[in-house]
């Protein structure tokens, strides 16, 4: 499974006109109000369904929806390919919400769930730790190939390699297994009698959103590992500033993304590190906390060593928090606690958005990147005199 796995995450991520969509957007007439307001249809679309979709995830084939979320991407790509249109534009942000909003959670929980069922899920935080590392590394490789292919084909070549890679990542995950629809159980242990499952059965719905939001309610550590799990990915949203910091260190604007390279590298490592030594989440959190503010402060291009430090440790605690949840969650309600996390994480995301856009008229990116760090800290402290967290 992990070859396939890795091979999801790379094609998932693979998408040429992620460094150009925005001047595609302007180049088709759209004002800057315009593409801001695409950006909230594509937020909000995202935060409606997160939640249905983890519901979705347990009462449905997973793999069924992991297979659906790169084909309607690709849709949305495909509509602003060959009808660049301000409504286009709008549908294809809602389909490509819909799609993140069916991956996010179902292939956590599709994974761990396949791994314990053959007694090896102490390997899932290495196996996704890895997955998102991959993920980053295709995103710095489409940004490498999108050049050369915008000068040969322009927007339509872009777009069409995009869809192209959105196909090929479906079919991928149309190989993942799922032991779920071989009649198995769904964790834990049996519960006697009949081995099949009600996947499918859209009447269950209702049932399992109870059964998840009972189990973050009174499962033991479950409410502290999603509220973890939501602040730590909440705040690392603002790694969508770090070419504003980089910038505000001085260096010519030509140079900007080479420290913005120096800074998904460390992501990269950060992710390839998962699954080491996650007893250490706490004075990890803690050197995030403290790497992102100093780095920040510094003012300097060296500084930047510092914050992709941040950045990376924080991806590595990312999943490490993710796996302990992981840990402490019934199967059967696996996807909805995990949409619960995600649901979270998205709202601690536009309250981090709205906070920097704020504060930003009154301070510079060093000092909102420092302000940024404060919570790692804080998480750092309230999980030492709560370790249940």
């Amino acid at each position: 499974m992990a070859r396939r796995l890795y091979a999801c995450a790379f094609f998932e991520d693979f998408v040429l006109l992620y460094p150009v969509y925005a001047l595609l957007f302007a180049d088709a007439g759209l004002s800057t109000a315009q593409i801001s307001s695409l950006f909230v249809i594509w937020s909000l679309t995202g935060l409606a369904l997160e939640v249905p979709s983890g519901v979705w995830a347990d009462a449905f084939s997973r793999r069924l929806l992991l297979v659906a979320s790169p084909l309607l991407t690709g849709a949305g790509f495909a509509l602003w390919t060959w009808l660049p249109s301000y409504p286009a534009f709008a549908a294809g942000f809602v389909l490509w919400g819909l799609a993140t909003a069916l991956r996010s959670g179902t292939l956590q929980a599709l994974v761990y769930e396949e791994l314990q069922r053959i007694g090896t899920a102490s390997c899932y935080a290495r196996l996704i730790g890895r997955a998102q590392a991959i993920g980053v590394t295709a995103i710095m490789v489409a940004n490498a190939a999108a050049a050369p292919v915008m000068g040969v084909g322009g927007y339509r070549a872009l777009g069409s390699a995009s869809v192209a890679t959105c196909v090929v990542c479906a079919a991928i995950a149309w190989t993942l297994p799922e032991s779920r629809e071989r009649g198995r159980e769904r964790g834990g242990e049996p519960d006697g009698g009949d081995d099949t499952e009600d996947v499918g059965d859209g009447s269950s719905m209702a049932a399992v959103w109870r059964d998840g939001w009972a189990h973050v309610r009174t499962a033991p550590g479950v409410r502290g590992g999603v509220v973890l799990l939501m602040v730590v990915m909440g705040c690392s949203a603002v790694d969508e500033y770090v070419p504003v910091l980089a910038r505000s260190t001085g260096v010519a604007v030509a140079a900007v993304p080479l420290l913005v390279l120096v800074v998904s590298a460390g992501e990269t490592a950060g992710g390839w590190l998962a699954g080491r030594d996650t007893a250490w989440l706490n004075p990890a959190l803690a050197v995030a906390g403290v790497c992102l503010a100093v780095g920040a402060l510094w003012g300097r291009p060296a500084g930047m060593v510092l914050v992709a430090v941040a950045f990376g440790v924080t991806q590595w605690a990312i999943v490490a928090a993710e796996t302990r949840l992981q840990e402490r969650i019934a199967d059967r309600s696996r996807a909805t606690v995990m949409s619960l996390a995600g649901l979270g994480s998205e709202v601690m995301a536009v309250l981090a958005y709205a906070g920097y856009g704020l504060g930003s008229a009154w301070a510079g990116p060093g000092v909102l990147f420092a302000v940024a760090a404060l919570p790692y800290l804080v998480v750092a402290v309230v999980r030492r005199v709560h370790p249940e967290m």
